[in-house]
């Protein structure tokens, strides 16, 4: 049996699939600890552009990671003192991301900094790895999806509400693109594991998707209760 002393649900998808939303929500309900593994990227990314090291120099951006003392205090994202919350949700650092994380010497750098975060009395991890590559016992893991059209909508609808000029189509080819390059990248792919539950939010809202995950995880600690 997986080892359930730290459960921690790994919560793995695209971009805009809503799984930052939702795998929050899941944390808050079950009092469990929460990892935006896709943060720690956008602050890689960040912390370069700061650095002046190129997105595309794997080894440099590598040995900067390990150096970085990264901390998520009630939902600000903290870079040593510096909160930088707002400045890691832009388009840009998205962009960055996408590109950091294709690199494996930086994926290798953030692999136990990720895994620290499980702690009791349980974790919800958000990622495009979480269940294949870091948590690989996770008691719970979902594929968590939605069609890319269904996903630019959002994020166009996001941007709006902020006041940001948007171009659905850009967004839409944007989201095509990290979607190719997150599926083929040599390391840690964008993959639904063998034992991950799919769960496509196309035509769900956000409280039914919580309460699907919050389901299955019932689920888990019946049959294991059951054993």
């Amino acid at each position: 049996m997986k080892n359930t002393l730290i459960p921690v649900i790994a919560i793995d998808g695209p971009s805009a699939s809503g799984k930052g939303t939702i795998s929050q929500l899941v944390a808050e309900t079950l009092g469990f600890h929460y990892l935006d593994s896709g943060a720690l990227y956008r602050v890689v990314a960040f912390a370069a552009k700061q650095n002046g090291i190129s997105w595309a120099d794997a080894d440099a951006l590598a040995n900067m990671t390990e150096m970085l003392d990264i901390r998520f205090e009630h939902g600000a994202v903290f870079l040593g003192s510096q909160e930088i919350s707002q400045e890691i949700r832009s388009e840009a650092m998205g962009k960055g991301a996408s590109e950091v994380s294709a690199h494996p010497q930086v994926r290798s750098a953030l692999t136990m900094l990720q895994q620290e975060f499980a702690k009791p009395p349980g974790l919800v991890a958000d990622g495009r790895d979480m269940g294949s590559v870091i948590f690989p016992d996770a008691v719970l893991k979902i594929f968590l999806t939605a069609s890319a059209e269904t996903r630019a909508e959002r994020r166009y609808k996001q941007l709006l509400e902020r006041n940001v000029d948007a171009d659905y189509t850009a967004i839409l080819q944007d989201l095509q693109m990290r979607d190719k390059r997150d599926s083929e990248r040599s390391t840690a792919p964008l993959v639904q594991t063998p034992d991950a539950l799919l769960l496509d939010t196309s035509h769900r809202t956000i409280d039914e998707a919580v309460d699907f995950v919050l389901n299955a995880y019932k689920n888990v600690l019946n049959s294991s209760l059951s054993h």
